[in-house]
């Protein structure tokens, strides 16, 4: 078995199920957000956030980046982006993570219990 494969599927067959954060920035980038700023604009979440989720999942295989050309932010007059795309592992954990978000929202709501005070 390819070792990074394996690698995703440990980790996303055991215990290592996308936080809802991945799971927005894996959407995003399936949307077509591609760099790091475009991502956090689109989710709202924090650059604190994001690149170090891009970071895991790289690591994890489901995403994988390419740095532009450096004549490209010249012209641009900008630094360079690294650009990044799902893999198949990514389809896959995403199809996952919205099937399982999904779920979350159609159970209902639990009765708020009383505060520890108020219980006999």
């Amino acid at each position: 078995m390819n070792r990074k494969l394996y690698k995703v599927e440990r980790n996303f067959m055991g215990k290592g199920y996308l936080s809802y954060s991945a799971t927005a920035i894996l959407q995003a980038v399936a949307n077509g957000y591609q760099y790091g700023f475009d991502i956090m604009d689109m989710t709202g979440l924090p650059s604190g956030t994001v690149y170090p989720a891009l970071r895991r999942l790289e690591d994890l295989g489901l995403v994988k980046s390419k740095w532009e050309k450096q004549s490209i932010a010249q012209a641009d007059q900008r630094p360079p982006r690294k650009y990044y795309e799902l893999t198949r592992g990514g389809e896959a954990a995403l199809a996952e993570a919205v099937k399982r978000y999904r779920l979350l929202e159609q159970t209902p709501a639990l009765k708020p219990s009383k505060p520890t005070s108020e219980r006999g």
